[in-house]
C-alpha cells in the first residue's frame, strides 16, 4: 500500500542528530512521521529540495518586536515577516514593551495580538521585577511563556533589577531557567560620564568588559547558592566565556551574530549609531573569545537580539542615540557565511539554532528533525551568493548593520509545522504562527 503524506520534502541534504545525508522527510498533521526513502510515496505537496540543504527550523530565542507601545519601530507582524524571510521558524519575544510584559493580562494580550498576524511560531518572556518576584513561579508556567527575563543593567525600557537582593528574590521564586541581561548597573552608572558626545567609539568604554564580568560573577554566585538555572544572554567578553566554562552546571550561554562578526572600533567608525547596542560591539580580542566559546562548546544558543529603532532615532548624536539593531532576518545568512568560510561547521550551526534551544528551553516538540517533532525546516542554498541590503529588510525600521555584506549562503524556504511560509523571498502563507509548547508548561 502506497504511503501518503501531507507534505514530502524530497531529495535534500538533511542535517540532524544523525549527521548529514540525502533523504526524504514525510509530514502528516504538521508532524514529522517518516525519514528515509519516500520515492514511492505520494503527498498533497512535494517540496523538491534537490541541491538544497534541509536544516531543523532555526529558532531565534531573543527578539524585541516592540509591540505593544513602540510599533513605529517594529510590530509582531513585521518582525515575524522578517523572521520568516530569514529562515527562522519561531521566535521568543522580550518583555520590555509598553506596557511591560509582567503580569498574566499583558502576556495574554501579546498572545492575542500574535494570533492570525505572526507568520512564525512564537513565545513571550515575562519580565522579572522587584514587584512581581513572588508571582514568577505562577507566571512562568502560563502557556506561551518561554521563561523569565531580568535586566541587571539598564537598556531599552524600564525593567531593571540591579541589586543582589532583587536578583536573589527573582531566582528564589522561579523553577524554570531564567534569562539575564548581565551588565552591572552600578558600574554603568559610574561610567556614564565617560561617554564622548557624538563619539560612538566610547560606547564600549562606558559599558566596559568589567561591567559585564562583574554582573555575571554576581549572577552565577546567586544562582549556585540557590541551585537555580540561568541563561546568560548575549555574552560579549572573553573573560565571561572563560568564567562560564567553569559553571555550566547552572549557566547556559547565548551569543549573537553581531558580536561574532562586527569588531570595535571599526564598526563604530563606519556605522556610528547603527553599531550601538547593549552589551556593546567589542574589540577583536573579545570577538575571538566569543568564537572560542563556540568552538569549545561553551556557547549553547545563537540569538539575534533583534532590537530595532528608526533611522532618525539612531542618527541622534551619542549618547542620545538608542541601543539596538535589527537581526532576526540576517541571522541565517550571516552565520551560514561563517560556515562557508570555514569558521563554523554546519552541524554546530544546527546545534546553536535548534538543538541547543530545544535543550536549554525544554521545547516539547521543536528543535529536531526527528519523528514526532514539529515539521519545522529551514531550507538553504549553501552556494547562493547574495548581498544583504536595507531594501531586503522587512523590519519597520528599514535598515540593517549588515547592508552591503556579501552572504555566501541563503535561506530559500521556511516551513513551519508542515506549512511552507516563505519560499524564494516571498511570504506564501500569512498569519499561521502559533504558540510554542514547553515541557515545563504542559497541562496536567
Amino acid at each position: 500500500m502506497t504511503q501518503t503524506f501531507d507534505l514530502i520534502v524530497r531529495g535534500g541534504e538533511v542535517v540532524n542528530h544523525a549527521g548529514r545525508g540525502f533523504t526524504d522527510i514525510g509530514v502528516r498533521g504538521g508532524k514529522i512521521v517518516a525519514i528515509g526513502d519516500l520515492g514511492q510515496a505520494s503527498a498533497g505537496e512535494i517540496f523538491d529540495a534537490t541541491g538544497l540543504t534541509v536544516l531543523p527550523g532555526v529558532i531565534d530565542s531573543q527578539v524585541h518586536f516592540r509591540e505593544p507601545g513602540l510599533e513605529w519601530k517594529e510590530d509582531l507582524e513585521s518582525g515575524s515577516r522578517g523572521a520568516a524571510l530569514g529562515g527562522v521558524v519561531a521566535v521568543f519575544e522580550m518583555p520590555n514593551t509598553e506596557p511591560t510584559t509582567t503580569d498574566p493580562d499583558a502576556l495574554a494580550d501579546k498572545l492575542a495580538r500574535a494570533k492570525g498576524r505572526m507568520h512564525t511560531d512564537h513565545a513571550f518572556y515575562v519580565g522579572g521585577t522587584h514587584e512581581n518576584a513572588t508571582f514568577l513561579g505562577e507566571l512562568e508556567r502560563l502557556p506561551g511563556c518561554c521563561g523569565i527575563k531580568v535586566f541587571m543593567g539598564a537598556s531599552t525600557g524600564t525593567l531593571l533589577v540591579q541589586d543582589d537582593e532583587g536578583v536573589e528574590n527573582v531566582l528564589r521564586h522561579v523553577n524554570r531557567r531564567a534569562a539575564f541581561h548581565s551588565e552591572d548597573e552600578y558600574r554603568l552608572a559610574e561610567r556614564r560620564g565617560l561617554a564622548r558626545p557624538g563619539d560612538w567609539t566610547s560606547h564600549p568604554e562606558v559599558r566596559d568588559a568589567q561591567a559585564a564580568m562583574q554582573s555575571t560573577e554576581r549572577l552565577v554566585r546567586i544562582a549556585k547558592s540557590l541551585g537555580k538555572r540561568i541563561h546568560v544572554l548575549h555574552v560579549t567578553t572573553h573573560q565571561e566565556i572563560d568564567f562560564l566554562a567553569k559553571h555550566k552546571d547552572v549557566a547556559s550561554v547565548e551569543v549573537t551574530p553581531q558580536h561574532l562578526t562586527l569588531v570595535a572600533p571599526e564598526a563604530y567608525e563606519r556605522l556610528k549609531g547603527f553599531a550601538q547596542m547593549n552589551p556593546p560591539i567589542r574589540s577583536a580580542e573579545h570577538v575571538a573569545g566569543v568564537w572560542r566559546g563556540i568552538e569549545t562548546g561553551i556557547a549553547d544558543v545563537l540569538g539575534s537580539d533583534h532590537a530595532p529603532h528608526t533611522r532618525e532615532e539612531k542618527a541622534r548624536p551619542y549618547p542620545a542615540s538608542p541601543s539596538g539593531m535589527p537581526g532576526v532576518q540576517t541571522l541565517v545568512p550571516i552565520m551560514l557565511t561563517h560556515v562557508v568560510n570555514g569558521r563554523l561547521s554546519l552541524e554546530r550551526f544546527v546545534d546553536l539554532t535548534s538543538h541547543g534551544v530545544n535543550r536549554v528551553f525544554g521545547l516539547a516538540d521543536k528543535g529536531r528533525i526527528a519523528e514526532g517533532f514539529d515539521a519545522d525546516f529551514t531550507i538553504v542554498d549553501m552556494k547562493a551568493k547574495r548581498v544583504i541590503t536595507h531594501d531586503w529588510m522587512a523590519t519597520r525600521s528599514g535598515w540593517t548593520p549588515f547592508d552591503g555584506f556579501e552572504a555566501k549562503a541563503w535561506p530559500v524556504a521556511t516551513i513551519v509545522r508542515g506549512t511552507v511560509v516563505m519560499r524564494d523571498d516571498e511570504i506564501v502563507a500569512e498569519g499561521t504562527g502559533a504558540p510554542v509548547r514547553f515541557l515545563e508548561t504542559l497541562a496536567g
